[in-house]
């Protein structure tokens, strides 16, 4: 049975600690699936350094049978997470142009929150879905218009391309590749042993909802400052109109192009973001909760706060009570 060699990329400014507990996941997989009682493929993991123009350098290899040379391509080469700012377009081109080769040869990239920054700069993202951190959704929109960026998800398999979102979701991605490499009971048993949920949950969960008020247009900005002083909760269009100085056709066209949201779901977001804050930091119940936020029917605030969040109001508060 082949192994599956899974590179894990060491570019610069990378989370080293996201490296190692990958490699130490996919370890901790193998001893799961030895113990099964059918062969399973080795997992061996390779760590490139990437540097400048030259090409990756292999710094630590798990296989025991590596002879220093060149160990061939990778199955898997995945991007870990960034401390620092996202890697510049100039310092990318170079390790973009590699991926993209391994790519074409038939390698899987797969990138963990801001490493979709790197996966973007190969040019293999246009029109298709991808998420990233969410508090990095508008730099990665900015810089990559014609990428489908999604948020709300935690992690999305494109097959070839997988991306999931979040300093710690290389978890995520590590479980995933168990799965599809090893089978669900060996992923089920490694999630076990590390004491970590197997895939499933979505970023939505715990992201919160920062509003855009760098776009420019200062009569939009007005609306949304209004907007947030009562949280959502005064959003008729006469009004709204009415602070930005607008006619309410235009005041439509621009709040959407502006924000990327019409301003009702605007409104929502502000009340479920309140409505969020409430659950965690309060003891309310969830309908005075609902009224406090300005919903005058519960079952509508619930309904509104599981299609934003993904959980309903009673499930947020006891995964995120304070």
């Amino acid at each position: 049975m082949a192994d599956v060699r899974i590179g894990i990329v060491l570019y610069p400014g990378v989370q080293l600690s996201a490296a190692m507990g990958l490699t130490d996941l996919f370890k901790v997989a193998g001893r799961m699936a030895d113990g099964a009682e059918h062969a399973s493929p080795r997992l061996l993991v390779r760590h490139l350094r990437v540097e400048g123009e030259a090409e990756p350098v292999v710094v630590f290899d798990s296989d025991p049978d590596a002879s220093g040379e060149d160990p061939g391509p990778c199955d898997v080469l995945i991007l870990p997470p960034s401390l620092e700012p996202p890697i510049s377009a100039d310092a990318a081109t170079p390790l973009a142009r590699w991926l993209r080769a391994r790519h074409g040869e038939g390698s899987v990239l797969a990138s963990v929150c801001a490493g979709a920054f790197l996966l973007a700069e190969t040019g293999l993202l246009a029109g298709r879905a991808v998420t990233t951190h969410w508090g990095a959704a508008d730099a990665f929109r900015n810089r990559f218009p014609d990428v489908a960026l999604d948020t709300d998800r935690l992690i999305i398999d494109g097959g070839d391309i997988i991306s999931v979102g979040g300093l710690m979701a290389w978890t995520d991605l590590g479980l995933k590749l168990v799965e599809r490499f090893l089978g669900p009971v060996a992923m089920a048993q490694t999630a076990r042993m590390l004491l970590i949920d197997p895939p499933g949950r979505e970023q939505r969960y715990y992201s919160g909802f920062f509003p855009r008020l760098t776009h420019g247009d200062a009569a939009i900005v007005k609306a949304q400052h209004f907007l947030q002083a009562n949280s959502g909760k005064e959003a008729r269009l006469a009004i709204l109109a009415e602070q930005a100085g607008l006619e309410e056709r235009t005041f439509l066209r621009r709040f959407q192009k502006a924000t990327g949201m019409t301003a009702t779901d605007y409104a929502q977001r502000l009340r479920v973001a309140k409505a969020q804050e409430l659950l965690q930091f309060g003891h309310s119940p969830v309908e005075r909760i609902a009224w406090e936020v300005g919903y005058s029917d519960p079952g509508s605030f619930r309904k509104i706060f599981f299609r934003i969040v993904g959980l309903s109001p009673g499930e947020y508060r006891q995964r995120f009570r304070a």
